[in-house]
């Protein structure tokens, strides 16, 4: 029996790196697209490439991009997946501010393009797609916050997100298609980008234990937020695609902490004092904030069968652990 395939765009991210390790444990043939540039960003699969039974076996990267519609249709022809998880976006809520057109772009019609592209390909009853959708599509929706919840959106990056979240249902209604979005709250591991608040904090806190640097520069200390760990985030995506039908899915833990409470848990975590190192930044506060998000995943629980494994206080310890091992090597 041939191995099933999947296609994942974003593949060299974060949750992308995740999803590859699961996939190819069960068995997939696995394929992602990547953007030509000029670095070479595949830091998070270089174990996967220097491992030749895998690479070049089972693993298969494409050069692609979100923007071009034509360059999709032809990645989906040669291809032929049974399931597509679309983790590509410009990620980041904050920048989002800053280039709106691009992240509308990218993440609303950049799902539109690869949504058509299925259909136009022929792959609407063979193929199952998964949307990686967002917790800040529900903005200043009080917590907590479950599929029925209604969105508020408050930044670029959550309206795009939420435009591309509508568009799935009406893909999966219109068309038939086998198509499910995963609304995950934060999702963190030691392969977050380092411009992301978690990773600064963790990176931060290694530093200053190290001797590497000695203030860190933060926006707003009381956002709170529902923190999980991004390896139990890819299994829901995975478990998503496995049922008889799509649907729409919370994925988080259900609890809530605050970027002080991650300060204290970091720094803490290498005995030192967050109020000795850090001082507050107006330019990475938002236009519009969103205060408190934490999600009900019931649904998702009762029937995924999923639960999250990684409590906050490992998630926190992890992360300052990598960071410890990767800047005393540097240094």
């Amino acid at each position: 029996m041939a191995a099933k395939k999947a296609l994942i765009t974003g593949i060299t991210g974060q949750d992308g790196s995740y999803l590859t390790e699961l996939l190819l444990d069960e068995g997939y043939e696995v394929h992602g697209i990547v953007r030509r540039s000029s670095t070479f960003n595949r830091g998070r699969l270089e174990h996967l490439r220097q491992d030749s039974s895998v690479y070049g076996q089972q693993l298969f990267l494409h050069y692609g991009d979100l923007s071009d519609s034509s360059c999709l249709n032809r990645i989906l022809e040669k291809t032929g997946p049974d399931e597509i998880y679309n983790l590509a976006a410009q990620s980041h809520v904050r920048i989002s501010f800053d280039i709106p057109e691009y992240t509308g772009d990218v993440n609303a019609l950049g799902v539109t393009r690869i949504l058509d592209a299925i259909r136009e390909v022929g792959l609407t009853k063979e193929c199952r797609f998964y949307q990686a959708s967002t917790s800040e599509m529900f903005g200043a929706s009080p917590p907590p916050q479950n599929e029925e919840t209604p969105f508020m959106p408050r930044s670029p990056y959550a309206a795009a997100k939420l435009y591309a979240h509508w568009m799935v249902v009406n893909y999966r209604t219109g068309y038939g298609l086998h198509a499910s979005s995963g609304i995950l709250f934060n999702h963190e591991s030691p392969r977050r980008g380092e411009n992301f608040v978690t990773r600064k904090i963790a990176m931060a806190a290694a530093r200053i234990k190290l001797g590497l640097q000695k203030k860190l520069a933060l926006g707003n200390l009381d956002a709170k937020r529902d923190w999980g760990h991004a390896r139990d985030f890819v299994r829901a995506m995975y478990l998503m695609l496995q049922q008889p039908e799509g649907d729409d899915y919370v994925v988080a833990t259900g609890q809530t902490h605050s970027v002080q409470e991650f300060l204290e848990q970091a720094f803490g975590h290498v005995g030192l004092d967050w109020h000795d190192h850090v001082e507050t930044d107006l330019r990475y506060l938002r236009p519009t904030e969103v205060h408190a998000l934490c999600g009900d995943y019931s649904k998702a629980r009762r029937k995924l069968g999923w639960e999250p494994t990684v409590s906050f206080e490992e998630l926190v310890g992890e992360m300052v652990e990598a960071e410890m091992e990767s800047q005393g090597r540097i240094s």
